[in-house]
């Protein structure tokens, strides 16, 4: 258990709400804030990693950034969770989608989250684990989606350390995204796994939903402005699964 302010965290006790959105984009975390929540106050700035708490339907919301990549997500999770009390990290964040019948800014529920990370070495568990969401986020959120008319699926990502591979060519430096793509994977991100994991060691509840920015087989994406600011759908949906865990507690 950490002592607040944590290494990476400048927040006070109190400062956070019960559930924590979780954007990679720092600017993403400011724009939740400024255009969803009510009176937002910035309670974390620490190397520019921007977290907001304010309300949202009267409900006390969080939002803070995680940056790229399953050890800095693997950091602020963790000390949100056992620093800060947090109950619920929602990653809002980005995807490539994998499968054909999947489109350009569909949302994917991340039921599951392979990985070829390391991370999940450090709890010296006997094989290997299978990260996945919380069930009680994950069914809220599908209700958010069916409520809001949202183009949504829901099954396995691939949480990947490497955005940029070492191909020695085209097709065959496909050839990984085509074995994912044949069990059914439906994106590749960056962050879901490690998360998940840390929710899974410290009883905590975890979903990861992403919106998708990019086609990796189709060749089309998104602008970066676009990621930040235009996955609102995403965002409303991630706001009313707190709303509805608040009303739970």
């Amino acid at each position: 258990m950490f002592t607040t302010p944590t290494p990476h965290i400048s927040a006070a006790p109190g400062d956070f709400g019960k559930t924590v959105l979780m954007p990679g984009d720092p600017l993403r975390s400011k724009f939740i804030a400024e255009n969803f929540l009510t009176d937002p106050v910035l309670v974390n700035n620490v190397r520019g990693v921007q977290g907001y708490t304010g309300t949202y339907k009267g409900v006390k919301v969080s939002v803070m950034a995680s940056g790229m990549g399953m050890p800095a997500i693997g950091i602020y999770s963790h000390e949100l969770y056992n620093g800060y009390g947090v109950e619920n990290i929602i990653r809002v964040g980005s995807a490539g989608a994998i499968q054909e019948h999947i489109d350009l800014y569909d949302i994917v529920l991340a039921q599951g989250a392979c990985t070829d990370s390391n991370f999940a070495h450090q709890f010296h568990l006997p094989g290997t684990f299978a990260p996945i969401a919380s069930y009680e986020l994950l069914s809220e959120a599908v209700k958010q989606c069916q409520a809001m008319g949202a183009r949504y699926h829901v099954g396995n990502v691939n949480s990947s350390d490497v955005f940029y591979g070492d191909h020695a060519g085209v097709p065959e430096g496909l050839d990984s995204v085509y074995a994912l793509k044949k069990m059914g994977v439906m994106a590749l991100e960056m962050e879901a796994a490690a998360l998940y994991m840390n929710a899974a060691r410290y009883g905590k509840r975890a979903l990861c939903i992403c919106t998708i920015s990019d086609h990796v087989l189709k060749g089309v994406e998104t602008t970066s402005h676009e990621r930040q600011t235009a996955f609102t759908q995403m965002m409303q949906v991630a706001l009313e699964v707190a709303v509805a865990m608040e009303r739970k507690a």
